[in-house]
């Protein structure tokens, strides 16, 4: 090899050996006689010391070289000078004296700083990603994903699982979002799909007698992006023959604490991991995905104001609407100006305002608390006084209170109190709350399609005692599903399947799934289940999502060697991009404007 050692690895115990380092310049000091090089490779820096009076050939090469050459040194690894060392760097104490430099490569002057963390535009950065990946933090970032899907194999391994790939080219079903489609030259007018998931192979597996199966799996959706979302995506999934909700939970729980322990020196916050039902944490959070790290968890005020003259509280009840609210220790000296933003705010998720209340010190002359707001008139001193008990407001908390459909509540209020957790620096990211959201409905109604869809997807298994009424009440029938969530993101979600044809024909006919579409989109899972079917359930888990978690990122983009903009384009190597018309001729496809 061009090198003997790696430059991020000399320490003082190979002071004395004579090495060959290859590497970029990471940064070039010239003191007229002596030149100071840092030279990089992947696994860190080490300081290059060419003196003129000892080594000339090499110096006169090194006064060439320029940050991001790669280049060649040779020399003697020595202790720096003492009071010279440089704690910083975990090749502080050392420094090799180089005798000779080769310039491997040269490099023009690149778009951006590579040697320093600077912000730099993002479009900037995924046009140059080979030279954003150079960049310290990020080779950090896929040496953290290297390490983290290692563990996942190593653990599964040792759980009895089996590493098996399944096909990225299938067959396109509904299974929830849009599906990218590949056009077949050998088979004129049809189409393969990119798999949304393994889920239909995985559970094809079990009944196949694989009983444990694992896959770091890519998958493709074809759907609106954002920052946790991308076209492709990869996930750790698995699935597990004769098991119960618990028996996934409990490995999965294992397998992020060890992660979370061995990769990280974040803090669990509580172990086992609690389980919220659907309903409470919609209630308290609205939200499935609560950020857990802080409290201000809704309070209802609903029944209490139910006779309210202020008609923007009684009206909405009225309406079948709720009144809910966000007690804020402290805040009771906002401004009217950050009142005004946080009511702004709300209006971008539907509400039409946001009453405040906050309680000053001291009480009034009837012994009434002393309050700011601009409601005070339209409630009484007796309603002000419930609604202070219900949400426990003392002197010196203001009191956030949104009341309109329930739907519009949970989305004003799940975000103002994440503006709010985020405004008081209330989220450490040095914390995982992690947590399980359990007893998910089974069904969810779509206004724009007019039937039942699957919450999760159409394989999903009920609660047992539930079965009963997916027909005479199907919006009411919970599901044996379960996702894990830290931080206020979902990281996995899984459940218990259906393993037996009829109650899967079933669930098909709930879906508006006509028995003639079921055979055609479905018929290789029917005609398997009759062949004696394990009950079976798994999960998958976002890698992507997960390390981004475990490298306290809040994109992404930052976990992913090559990700692609919120446009789904990729502006390093320009896709998508045009095809040509005998690409287009062999495939039997016309461009239709």
């Amino acid at each position: 090899m061009l090198k003997t050692h790696a430059c991020g690895l000399l320490r003082l115990r190979n002071v004395g050996e004579y090495v060959t380092l290859a590497g970029w310049v990471h940064r070039r000091r010239d003191h007229g006689g002596v030149i100071f090089l840092d030279l990089r490779d992947r696994e860190g820096i080490a300081q290059v010391v060419i003196d003129s009076a000892t080594a000339p050939e090499a110096h006169k090469a090194a006064s060439e070289v320029r940050a991001e050459y790669v280049i060649q040194i040779k020399g003697t690894v020595e202790r720096r000078p003492k009071g010279l060392e440089n704690p910083n760097l975990p090749t502080g104490d050392i420094e090799v004296h180089a005798d000779e430099v080769k310039v491997l490569s040269a490099s023009k002057t690149p778009p951006f700083q590579i040697n320093e963390d600077v912000q730099v535009d993002e479009a900037l950065r995924l046009r140059y990603r080979y030279l954003d990946l150079r960049r310290q933090k990020m080779q950090q970032n896929m040496g953290l994903r290297h390490r983290s899907i290692m563990l996942m194999r190593k653990f599964l391994d040792e759980h009895g699982f089996w590493e098996i790939e399944t096909p990225i080219l299938i067959k396109s079903t509904p299974e929830g979002a849009r599906d990218f489609v590949v056009p077949s030259r050998l088979h004129p007018g049809k189409f393969y799909a990119l798999p949304q998931s393994p889920q239909q192979l995985k559970q094809l597996l079990m009944v196949a007698g694989y009983e444990k199966y694992f896959q770091i799996a890519r998958c493709f959706r074809d759907e609106d992006l954002r920052a946790d979302r991308q076209p492709e995506f990869t996930q750790l999934d698995l699935e597990m023959s004769f098991v119960e909700p618990e028996d996934v939970q409990d490995l999965i729980e294992e397998l992020l604490i060890e992660q979370v322990e061995k990769l990280t020196g974040k803090t669990i916050w509580k172990r086992p991991f609690p389980k919220i039902s659907y309903a409470e944490a919609m209630a308290k959070y609205g939200s499935d995905k609560p950020d857990l790290r802080f409290g201000l968890e809704f309070v209802d005020f609903t029944e209490a104001l139910a006779g309210s003259s202020f008609r923007v509280f009684s009206g909405a009840i009225a309406a079948g609407g709720q009144v809910k609210g966000i007690n804020v220790p402290g805040a009771a000296n906002f401004s009217r100006k950050k009142l005004d933003e946080l009511t702004d705010y709300v209006k971008q998720y539907g509400a039409k305002g946001l009453v405040w209340i906050a309680r000053q010190a001291g009480r009034n002359d009837d012994g009434s608390p002393k309050i700011r707001s601009t409601v005070s008139k339209h409630l009484s001193a007796e309603e002000i006084s419930r609604l202070f008990d219900l949400a426990d407001v003392r002197e010196g908390d203001l009191l956030l209170i949104v009341a309109d459909s329930p739907e519009v509540v949970a989305q004003a209020l799940g975000n103002l109190r994440l503006k709010l957790g985020q405004d008081l620096e209330l989220m450490d990211d040095d914390v995982m709350a992690l947590a399980w959201i359990v007893d998910f409905p089974l069904l969810e109604w779509s206004e724009e399609e007019n039937r039942w869809k699957a919450m999760h997807h159409p394989f999903t298994s009920a609660i047992d005692a539930d079965w009963d009424k997916l027909e005479t009440d199907p919006g009411s029938v919970r599901a044996k599903a379960y996702d894990v969530v830290c931080n206020g993101t979902e990281i996995g979600g899984g459940s218990i399947r259906i393993h037996r044809p009829d109650l899967q024909s079933r669930m098909f006919r709930a879906l508006g799934i006509s028995e003639e579409e079921a055979k055609s989109q479905f018929g290789h899972m029917l005609e398997a289940f009759t062949y004696g079917v394990p009950p079976h359930g798994g999960i998958a888990l976002g890698i992507d999502r997960w390390i981004a978690m475990l490298a306290s990122e809040r994109s992404i983009r930052e976990v992913i060697a090559f990700p692609k903009t919120a446009q789904g384009v990729d502006l390093m190597v320009q896709a998508p991009s045009p095809i040509t018309d005998q690409q287009l001729k062999e495939l039997h496809l016309k461009i239709v404007d």
